[in-house]
């Protein structure tokens, strides 16, 4: 609530005193000083002026009172104890004849401590303002993902009116309450001026919302959309002039409508191409993607459909729930673009640049979501996929079970380290003795053993490359296969 002459007057520490009887609500906008017989060109009305009465007299009161109250100043201020030791008669009969509220300061309060008080009255009043306006705003989006109609809903409760969503022609689109319906005949005139494009629009005419104030009711219509003609219109009303910061919610209901108007736009060029692919002429589809584009392999199901329409860039991209992720289709040039807005979604398989037939592209985009999915990467693009190394290429669930075959009569043996340590050394037993702080007979004697059991010759190039993916595959942790650089090869 904002300050008033009675708040202002019940603080405590002031001191202040009403002479005039009891006092209004009447809202003080501002405290202002001043010693001028005629203070009222330096005024705005609405002050809570305060003056010692230095230039006052006798014969000046009445005239003094009338230009204050011309001004319409909230009340005016008195300090006694300074310059008059009390409130002269005179002042106080003419602020009574008058009807100005006159308040008594004592003289331990100065004028600076009645200033600070308004002013944090008000900037509380401001910040209660914000975080009314902030809130409806959070409730208005809110109530905007069920529909328009939850959205006036919304919007009337909060404003403790009524309000109307109508569409271009006038007609009634949803209305809170159910009675508010009726309204919209009486309103079909302004509709018509604000249907006007605006060259058509008077200079002094509003271009997208007009008020209009009736015996108990003020009424506020709004346009909607952001083209020449209106998509709809929102009317609103109330039983008081809307506040400062009804005006501000109702802005927020006008964006986030508008907002729901102008969407459809962003799928007019996909349902252009769309026709144009089913009508035998997919040349003349103006958002069928020219040049070169990427497929991307999407794991992040909805979400991926939600930060499509969220990004500017991502209406150019078709996109096509297939079975376990989502093909997008991508132009070459919004790619870097497109890529980090999907990439936190989940995993990602990007294609290589093609044009024309894309299966191949699905394909590509497909294979490389896998290995993404695999190695834990976000975004994975399928000319990555040769540099990954060969673990990269494996199924975990078969790898896992080839590495448990392999390697289990070495476990059974306790030989997997001593393994692990000869191919890490490239079959150099020196090399592997130091690392496994032994002698070089006894590692010569455990690899013979190793070799009795695996019934190999761990020297064989092709034993070795096996017993090489194995140890790197047992290696990692939990489920997943790391990739190249990453495998533990060398020497332990």
């Amino acid at each position: 609530m904002p300050p008033t002459l009675a708040s202002v007057a019940a603080l405590p520490q002031l001191g202040l005193r009403p002479l005039t009887g009891p006092l209004p609500d009447t809202t003080v906008v501002w405290v202002a000083v001043s010693e001028l017989e005629d203070p009222t060109p330096f005024l705005e009305g609405g002050e809570l002026l305060l003056t010692t009465g230095m230039r006052l007299t006798p014969a000046s009161a009445a005239g003094y009172v009338s230009r204050l109250v011309g001004r319409g100043v909230a009340g005016l201020g008195f300090a006694v104890g300074v310059i008059h030791d009390t409130v002269p008669a005179e002042l106080l009969a003419a602020a009574r004849d008058q009807g100005l509220v006159l308040l008594e300061v004592p003289r331990p309060t100065p004028f600076i401590a009645i200033g600070k008080a308004v002013s944090r009255m008000l900037a509380a009043e401001w910040y209660e303002d914000v975080t009314r306006a902030f809130q409806a705003q959070r409730e208005l989006t809110r109530a905007a993902l069920t529909g328009p109609g939850a959205l006036v809903t919304r919007l009337a409760r909060l404003l403790g009116g009524w309000a109307l969503l109508l569409d271009p022609s006038g007609t009634v689109q949803h209305a809170e309450p159910a009675t508010a319906a009726g309204r919209a005949e009486a309103l079909s005139p302004e509709l018509a001026r604000l249907r006007r494009p605006p060259r058509a629009r008077h200079a002094d005419a509003p271009s997208a919302s007009m008020a209009l104030s009736l015996p108990g009711e003020h009424i506020v219509v709004q346009r909607i959309g952001l083209g020449g003609r209106p998509r709809r219109f929102l009317a609103v009303g109330t039983d008081t002039p809307l506040p400062h910061v009804a005006h501000t919610i109702v802005g927020a209901a006008v964006a986030l409508l508008t907002l729901q108007s102008e969407t459809p736009r962003t799928g007019r060029d996909l349902r252009a191409s769309l026709a144009a692919l089913l009508l035998g002429r997919p040349g003349d589809g103006p958002a069928v993607p020219r040049g070169p584009v990427r497929v991307l392999a999407c794991a992040g199901g909805a979400a991926v459909l939600d930060a499509l329409e969220s990004d500017p860039a991502g209406g150019r991209c078709p996109a096509l729930p297939l079975d376990g992720h989502i093909a997008v289709i991508v132009p070459d040039e919004v790619s870097a673009a497109i890529e980090p807005a999907l990439a936190g979604t989940g995993p990602i398989g990007v294609s290589d640049p093609a044009s024309g037939e894309l299966a191949g592209a699905l394909r590509q985009a497909g294979e490389a979501l896998a290995a993404a999915v695999r190695s834990g990467r976000d975004v994975l693009r399928y000319s990555e996929l040769p540099g990954q190394g060969v673990l990269g290429l494996l199924d975990p669930e078969l790898a896992h079970a080839f590495a448990d075959t392999l390697l289990a009569p070495l476990r059974e043996e306790d030989l997997v380290e001593t393994a692990r340590a000869y191919i890490a050394a490239n079959g150099q037993g020196e090399a592997a003795a130091r690392a496994l702080g032994v002698h070089r007979h006894t590692l010569r004697s455990r690899m013979r053993k190793a070799a009795e059991v695996l019934g190999r010759d761990p020297d064989d190039p092709a034993v070795r490359a096996e017993l090489w993916i194995a140890l790197s595959i047992t290696s990692n942790q939990g489920d997943g296969i790391r990739q190249h650089g990453n495998s533990h090869s060398a020497t332990p």
